[in-house]
């Protein structure tokens, strides 16, 4: 029988297992005789009965599984239950507790270690990139297993004693080798610039998914969390001129950025004052056609007055015509019979003048 949850593994009634042993000691006391000797030899026998039982108790702490063996067949899936669990001691069953969500590390092209400088592995560092050069790339792979039965029991490899990988995991050199592998695949297909600078996230990303598709084919049951490029440089007999190839770059880069930061403040000050300028252009054009529609209107409705009565208009428009007309001259009405002269004031602000005039004998013809 077994509980709720899909763990593989039998109920263990203690009481039931106690009551057997009971039957069991009184059966070999009858045979044996019932003397000391028989009592002695049950007892003997039943403690080391007790002991391999209790030697099958095991614990799952958080973010451990536990792969299981009856008789050397794998049960499935594994326990991941925590709490205290019972499974056949050996040499019946096995079982096999491991910490799946550790995150790993491993080195490619260099080993580390604490209050050392870190030490190069040509043999694993030096690859050719794309365009025939020759590059030194140092990666860091991070993971942790994702499926405890293929990690422990689907892949046979030698191990890794500079990580101190036991053999028959397949983090050791299976690990190692297919990291390598896509690494150089994806540095073959780069130019050296891609490589050393420009598109390092990139290559990052191409390995890791390679790196996973390769672990996946062999079923090692390992998940790649992160692959990291940590020391990418050009060989040291040609590393001055890379550097100054790598600096030109970065100068480049940092001009554009520059360029680009003078661009983004002149250009909204450029169009704030075509604005201005735009603005002011609009209302005018808006004043002149308001403008020309109301001159437009108003000789419409003086057409259609005009249309109504024609004399009376003609005459008003004649007489609007001279009130703007005259105000601007000056006028000297004179008359044969007349005893004066008047003098009508004109546009110099003027004021209307009478101007008597001596009355005398008419000429003679």
């Amino acid at each position: 029988m077994y509980p709720p949850g899909g763990s593989r593994q039998p109920e263990v009634d203690f009481e039931q297992i106690i009551a057997g042993l009971r039957t069991n000691f009184a059966k070999v006391t009858e045979r044996l005789g019932g003397g000391g000797v028989g009592l002695a030899v049950v007892l003997i026998v039943g403690l080391i009965v007790v002991i391999w039982a209790a030697s099958g108790i095991y614990t799952i702490s958080p973010g451990e599984q536990a792969a299981l063996r009856l008789f050397g067949a794998v049960q499935e899936p594994p326990v991941d239950e925590t709490g205290l669990h019972w499974w056949w001691p050996g040499p019946v069953g096995k079982k096999d507790v491991f910490l799946v969500n550790q995150v790993r590390r491993m080195e490619l092209g260099f080993r580390s270690g604490e209050g050392v400088a870190d030490a190069s592995v040509p043999d694993e560092a030096l690859m050719i990139s794309g365009d025939l050069n020759i590059v030194d790339v140092r990666m860091v792979v991070q993971y942790d297993i994702k499926s405890l039965t293929d990690f422990l029991f689907r892949v046979d490899d030698p191990g890794e004693p500079d990580r101190i990988i036991p053999p028959g995991q397949p983090d050791g050199l299976t690990l190692k080798d297919a990291s390598e592998s896509a690494l150089r695949l994806v540095v073959g297909q780069r130019s050296i610039g891609d490589v050393l600078a420009e598109k390092r996230l990139q290559i990052e990303t191409s390995t890791k998914e390679r790196l996973q598709d390769i672990l996946d084919s062999y079923n090692t049951g390992l998940n790649v969390i992160s692959v990291a490029l940590q020391n990418v440089q050009a060989p040291e007999e040609v590393r001055a001129a890379f550097n100054d190839v790598l600096q030109a770059r970065q100068d480049k880069v940092t001009a554009v950025n520059q360029a680009q930061a003078y661009e983004n403040q002149v250009e909204p000050e450029a169009r704030g004052q075509a604005q201005q300028i735009i603005q002011p252009a609009e209302a005018f054009k808006e004043a002149r056609i308001a403008r020309a529609k109301g001159e437009a209107e108003r000789f419409t409705s003086v057409l259609t007055e005009y249309r109504k009565s024609r004399d009376v208009t003609r005459q008003r428009l004649y007489l609007e015509a001279m009130e703007d007309i005259l105000p601007g001259i000056s006028k000297i009405i004179v008359s044969p019979e007349a005893e004066s002269v008047l003098i009508l004031g004109g546009g110099g602000g003027g004021a209307n003048r009478l101007i008597p005039v001596p009355v005398g004998p008419s000429p003679q013809p």
